[in-house]
């Protein structure tokens, strides 16, 4: 088994909109790479401000260049992001 990353990125504020008018490029993303083990959006006051993916690659550099082709970050969503390995334990 490849090592696991995890992405995580916080959204910039008040970039709701830019988060919707990305989200069908950003699915396709998540879909078309075979690597996202996981991925969901991360949830403040209700609302989608961030996200979290898991993936599962060869290494962080691939984890990164992965990130860096999110169509979220082409949109300029992330007020910041990080790439860290990350090992399951549970689950």
């Amino acid at each position: 088994m490849m090592p696991l990353y995890a992405v995580i990125c916080r959204d910039k504020p008040g970039a709701l909109q830019t988060r919707i008018d990305t989200r069908p490029a950003h699915l396709a993303h998540l879909k078309d790479s075979g690597i996202v083990r996981m991925a969901g959006p991360l949830i403040e006051e209700g609302e989608m401000r961030g996200s979290l993916v898991v993936l599962d690659c060869d290494d962080i550099a691939a984890a990164r260049a992965w990130a860096d082709a999110d169509p979220y970050r082409a949109a300029g969503l992330f007020q910041s992001s990080e790439v860290i390995e990350w090992n399951k334990v549970i689950g």
